[in-house]
């Protein structure tokens, strides 16, 4: 028998809170099937490849099937995942000619690795032969699975944090920690590796900022900028998914940036709800664009409200970087024409 005050440390209670089950050492489980079928969809949706055939872009998810948990025994995680995916894709070839056709991912499970994944891309029946089959077959299955492996890691991620709870000690030690602040670069702003928030089930701190600039266009090609799916993988370089409709879904920078447009006042407010993929899962920020029209040219206020604290300068330099000076430089809306 192990003598007084040194038996196992994670059966020891501490006095906190939630001491019943420290640090979750017994056995505990999170589904995350919900956040899991939202993620696989944001990741695949838009995805595309080109080549010297034309492009291809998945357009539609049609069906993504399937469970997801995470399980703690005894201070060990176990991840458990299993779906089936059903997809849509269309080719266009260098002449604008379209063809469709599917995708089916059958074995996307924590039994198998990516490389072991069965995914079966097909041209539809009534459809003619075309080069594209074979690019999306290609190039597009190693996009597909490079996006499935982002769900992995970011199942192992976020939602690992909370599992295994931190006892008082560590976290007053993690409060004393002062984090260095990192000049921002294009990685960063749209790296699905940044630090996210713990999602411990604790109410997240948030703050509201404004940002003011000026455009030298009108308020309706400005408007345009952020709802037209060409015009935003122009300034952003990448390719994009944007459905400008009132309830229309984007993704943007490989899916580390995502969200809904919530309300749209065409030529003068575009309301979202944006968020990095990093954030804690279903965390989102409003985001309101208000397009003043200045004569000549065009003010454009943003106000966020529920920016987590910690990501209040990341939301403002890359707002103000990769959004607004972006689309400046790119069409020319920054200079003044002689």
């Amino acid at each position: 028998m192990a003598k007084w005050g040194e038996g196992d440390p994670r059966w020891i209670v501490e006095e906190r809170a939630d001491a019943t089950n420290v640090n979750n050492w017994h056995w505990t489980e999170r589904d995350v099937t919900s956040w899991s079928q939202d993620t696989i969809n944001s990741l695949l949706l838009g995805l595309r490849v080109e080549g010297e055939e034309g492009s291809c872009e998945i357009t539609d998810i049609s069906n993504i099937d399937g469970e997801a948990s995470i399980n703690n025994r005894k201070g060990k995680l176990i991840y458990f995942y299993e779906w089936v995916v059903k997809a849509s894709w269309t080719g266009t070839n260098k002449i604008g000619i379209k063809y469709k056709g599917t995708v089916e991912i059958l074995n996307l499970s924590d039994e198998n690795d990516m490389d072991d994944l069965d995914i079966c891309v097909r041209l539809c029946k009534d459809q003619p032969n075309t080069p594209l089959t074979d690019l999306m077959r290609k190039e597009g299955v190693k996009k597909i699975r490079m996006a499935l492996g982002n769900y992995v890691k970011h199942l192992k991620t976020e939602f690992s944090q909370g599992m295994i709870l931190p006892t008082e000690n560590a976290i007053n030690g993690q409060n004393q920690e002062t984090q260095a602040k990192v000049k921002l670069d294009k990685t960063q702003m749209g790296s699905s590796t940044t630090k996210s928030t713990p999602n411990t089930g604790v109410k997240i701190s948030t703050v509201s900022l404004t940002i003011k600039d000026t455009f030298l266009t009108s308020p309706e090609e400005l408007y345009r900028v952020f709802l037209n799916q060409e015009m935003v993988q122009a300034f952003t370089h990448l390719a994009a998914f944007v459905d400008g409709c009132s309830g229309g879904k984007f993704r943007l920078l490989e899916g580390n940036v995502n969200g809904q447009f919530a309300e749209l006042i065409p030529d003068q407010k575009i309301v979202m709800k944006w968020r990095f993929s990093s954030w804690p899962a279903g965390h989102a920020a409003t985001v309101i664009l208000n397009f003043v029209n200045q004569g000549s040219e065009t003010e454009l206020i943003l106000e966020a409200r529920g920016v987590p604290s910690n990501e209040e300068e990341r939301m403002k330099e890359g707002w103000q970087r990769y959004y607004f000076d972006a689309i400046k430089q790119t069409f020319g809306y920054g200079a003044r024409l002689c």
